[in-house]
């Protein structure tokens, strides 16, 4: 499927400059290559580090964990930050335990096991941030319960909120229409909402900002 976001020539020339991750980051890098296994891409990984940097979240709800890469990488840049990850995938969640023993932040990281709509109900405390990054055609549908427990102040930043360009076309490809269609509730729902202040970010696979107005 093309990517319609961001030039591809303009993508690898920005990508290049980007600072390049060692040991285990990287090792999970190339592992997500073949066969493929969705992680954050580069330049979505190093805009979060600037943001994170002002931000400073200390409480971090993840909604997909896959092998760990992102909650890896989000507990190396504080170590006051604690993550809770949630994923499904038996074999993911076997990979992810054994990247957080193996990258020293375990005890910072906590993998909830199950769909993420039902931990997400039965969910509670409070969060600074929450990163969605899980199945695009849900995010609709878990969104009430992440504006339950992402505290006022907030911000819910969601990956792969443009799905290479398809939210955009009239008449997606078959096999992305359901994807294709609830995305754009979503993306309609959280930009005209009276509780979240939101912007749209042409990056990586696009990339969604909501601050949940106090």
């Amino acid at each position: 499927m093309e990517d319609r976001i961001v030039y591809p020539e303009l993508n690898g020339f920005l990508r290049a400059q980007l600072p390049q991750h060692t040991g285990l980051l990287h090792e999970l890098e190339e592992y997500a290559k073949e066969p493929y296994i969705p992680i954050i891409q580069p330049e979505v990984a190093q805009f979060l580090k600037v943001f994170f940097s002002f931000s400073k979240p200390k409480k971090i709800l993840e909604i997909g964990t896959a092998i760990g890469y992102s909650a890896i990488f989000f507990a190396g840049l504080d170590k006051e930050t604690e993550i809770v990850t949630v994923e499904r995938n038996s074999d993911m969640i076997k990979a992810a335990h054994e990247n957080f023993e193996r990258s020293g932040f375990a005890d910072k990281i906590t993998l909830i096991e199950g769909d993420a709509a039902d931990v997400l109900m039965r969910l509670d405390g409070e969060f600074d941030t929450v990163f969605l990054d899980a199945a695009k055609g849900q995010y609709q549908k878990f969104l009430p319960d992440i504006l339950r427990v992402l505290k006022p102040g907030g911000v819910l930043i969601t990956d792969n909120i443009l799905y290479r360009g398809i939210v955009a076309d009239a008449n997606p490809p078959r096999k992305h229409i359901t994807i294709a269609r609830n995305l754009k509730k979503y993306i309609v729902g959280i930009t005209h909402s009276d509780r979240l202040d939101t912007t749209v970010l042409p990056l990586g696979d696009g990339v969604g900002i909501s601050k949940k107005l106090k």
